[in-house]
């Protein structure tokens, strides 16, 4: 089996994690498989060169200095490896196998380090190269950055250009939990995830994957998260399952939207609960929820609109909170969803822009980290689709 095994900092913030590292790495060597690495910097390292430089700066000479982390990482584990009779090589930029390249405008240039990529992986069995993640270097030579989590990308993107069979993500955590440990009690290590779930909740706050990473995963390169006190590169933690799919989505029957509105409702809680309770004891999918200042509204399937009217408006007769309940009928929904979405800076605007253009009204907009929801009028419904595919098809 290929495997890229990525070492965060915390799993080689010291010379007894190193080791560990190490130890892990010869195993897997040891019963045949072919294995490449990828080094994040040692514990703080770039945090604490981040915070040395007081002074004015140039970019490049930015990049050369926060590179001195990993630089220093794919050093220190490849001696460990010799010690331990592993051939080994320690890749950084500048150097003849270096693989990933940027383009003048700070983007990875798939084609060249597909084809570096491949070069190195050909020489997979024969040595196990130590590359320094993080980092890339331009056309002309120069080191180039790839941004926040950028270690867990290059270890991915390699993984996928090597043609590895999986990659492991090694890190201070165990894989992916229910809970934050430290906050809750009882939290447990998730099996499986996949890259549609973890990169919403890697958008809101978990620091698990860098959502840039996921990107490069494809259907067939398994990836998976384990904790460095593990051991073993080859079992344990979350497997990270699926690819994002980009789809732009019309649904093929009418909506109705009903708003439930009410004096400082935003201020009482379990309003939301207790309402979305009642709609499911009566057996009323929802198909997306919003909320504003004073109002909560729900879409529903239009066949059964008149249900779920009686319904909240029970509710709202029983709790001198809420106002008063409205329908609106024949609503459509277009759904763009996609793993690049959050790496498109303005996309809602990119959407919402030729829609105004077109005069159509939007009657709402929900948003997720990977999906945009389009709600207008059932009229204006393949018009919107249509907009919205010629933006993104471009």
């Amino acid at each position: 089996m290929r495997v890229v095994a990525k070492f965060g900092g915390t799993s080689l913030g010291n010379g007894d994690r190193v080791n560990r590292a190490a130890d892990s790495i010869a195993a897997a060597v040891e019963t045949g498989h072919e294995v490449a690495v990828v080094a994040s910097a040692m514990g703080s390292t770039t945090d604490d060169l981040l915070d040395s430089i007081t002074f004015e700066i140039g970019e490049a000479d930015r990049a050369e200095i926060v590179s001195m982390g990993e630089r220093t990482s794919v050093r220190m584990l490849k001696a460990a490896l010799a010690a331990r009779g592993v051939e080994a090589v320690f890749l950084e930029p500048g150097g003849d196998l270096w693989p990933v390249v940027t383009n003048a405008r700070g983007e990875v240039d798939v084609e060249e380090t597909q084809r570096r990529a491949k070069a190195l992986a050909d020489r997979l069995g024969e040595v196990v190269p130590v590359i320094t993640g993080f980092l890339a270097q331009d056309h002309a030579g120069n080191v180039t950055t790839l941004g926040r989590g950028g270690s867990d990308t290059t270890a991915v993107m390699l993984g996928k250009y090597m043609d590895a069979d999986e990659v492991v993500i090694v890190t201070d955590v165990e894989g992916v939990m229910t809970g934050d440990p430290s906050v809750v009690e009882g939290a447990r290590n998730v099996g499986k995830i996949t890259v549609d779930e973890l990169r919403n909740l890697s958008f809101r706050g978990a620091e698990v994957v860098a959502p840039s990473a996921l990107s490069y995963k494809t259907s067939d390169l398994d990836v998976r998260v384990v904790h460095y006190q593990h051991g073993d590169l080859l079992g344990g933690g979350t497997s990270i399952e699926g690819q994002f799919e980009n789809l732009i989505d019309l649904r093929d029957d009418p909506l109705a939207c009903l708003t439930v509105a009410g004096r400082a409702m935003r201020n009482k809680p379990g309003v939301l609960a207790r309402l979305s309770t009642a709609l499911f004891e009566a057996g009323i999918n929802v198909d997306a929820v919003a909320s504003g200042m004073d109002s909560i509204t729900y879409y529903v399937d239009s066949g059964v609109a008149e249900e779920a009217e009686t319904v909240l408006h029970e509710e709202v007769v029983a709790d001198e909170t809420l106002s008063s309940v409205t329908v609106d009928h024949n609503v459509a929904v277009v759904r763009v969803t996609g793993g690049e979405l959050p790496n498109r800076p303005g996309v809602v605007r990119h959407i919402v822009d030729p829609l105004a253009d077109a005069h159509i009204n939007i009657h709402d907009v929900i948003t997720s980290a990977t999906s945009v929801a389009l709600f207008v009028h059932w009229n204006d419904r393949e018009e919107t689709l249509r907009i919205i595919q010629d933006e993104f098809m471009q």
